[in-house]
């Protein structure tokens, strides 16, 4: 097990779906990622960089992707989305309105590229 793992095993089954669900797709899109942290968090790691993290908070999950301009690329299509919202770093979203697949995908590819420097 992994520090993502030992996170999701002390949540609520709804949460731990949402949560797990943001990561299978992060995973898809780097299969080599590695569990470790970011910033205190638990995160998948991508070239010993934190890609991404997901968290719990008392009132919705934030997605951190550990740049704003990651969330950026991502803004206008969440602008509409049922409680979602976005600030300079942070996505946060409800576990009964999870962000879209394909949101998610372009939010992962685009924090692979400032990883990889592309």
């Amino acid at each position: 097990m992994g520090t993502i793992d030992d996170y999701l095993t002390g949540l609520a089954p709804a949460d731990r779906a949402a949560i797990d669900r943001v990561y299978a797709i992060a995973r898809e899109e780097e299969p080599d990622a590695e569990q470790g942290t970011g910033y205190g968090m638990p995160a998948l790691v991508h070239g010993g960089r934190p890609l991404l993290s997901v968290m719990r908070a008392k009132k919705h999950i934030g997605v951190y992707p550990f740049s704003p301009d990651a969330v950026a690329a991502v803004a206008a299509a969440l602008a509409d989305h049922p409680g979602a919202s976005v600030d300079k770093g942070t996505i946060r979203f409800q576990p009964e309105d999870p962000i879209p697949e394909q949101t998610l995908r372009t939010l992962v590819r685009a924090r692979l590229a400032q990883i990889d420097g592309a």
